[in-house]
């Protein structure tokens, strides 16, 4: 049997709790990130935010998030934005659409294939660009449909001019810092 968004909606009304994707019809438990991924997601995060909102260029969202995608999946990114003409106004429930950027953070569970599995599904959907994010080898790649990837090292900035003109940001501030 086929689930569909408003099963995914009942279940996350049931367990609340719980971080939940719809993928091919079946409804997948997430797990809770590591705390460096998340700290480097929320990161991420606010970089971009700090220079969209006031630019009025677009929403950000984190991890929470979920979008209806064009093939009936409903998934969530670890960091997403939409560019403004493209989302007037915030849906109370699920965007339905692929953001123009998604970004996904490795966690030390994750596995890199599923991660640029799930980046590449956005790209064949809509998505512009896919950025897949490792704290623990500190490294960034970007992804877009067509293109072989960019990855991006300490002592690398890295933009998205064509998404946010303007914005970048050197690849060791996305890092948790360390204290003495």
């Amino acid at each position: 049997m086929s689930l569909t968004v408003k099963d995914l909606q009942k279940a996350q009304e049931q367990l609340p709790d719980y971080r939940m994707e719809l993928v091919d019809g079946k409804i997948i438990i997430m797990s809770p990130s590591g705390y460096e991924s998340d700290e480097v997601a929320t990161q991420f995060s606010t970089l971009i935010n700090v220079w969209v909102r006031p630019r009025k260029l677009g929403r950000v969202t984190g991890s929470s998030a979920g979008f209806v995608l064009p093939n009936s999946d409903t998934r969530a990114p670890d960091v997403s934005f939409v560019q403004a003409e493209r989302l007037r106004k915030s849906p109370r429930s699920f965007a339905e659409l692929a953001p123009d950027l998604m970004v996904e953070v490795k966690s030390p569970t994750d596995s890199l294939t599923k991660l640029r599995e799930k980046i590449d599904e956005f790209l064949a959907l809509g998505t512009r660009v896919g950025i897949l994010i490792h704290p623990e080898q500190r490294w960034v790649e970007v992804r877009r449909s067509g293109q072989e990837p960019l990855t991006f090292h300490d002592g690398d900035v890295l933009t998205v001019p064509d998404l946010l003109p303007g914005w970048e940001v050197k690849v060791e501030d996305l890092w948790s810092p360390e204290f003495d």
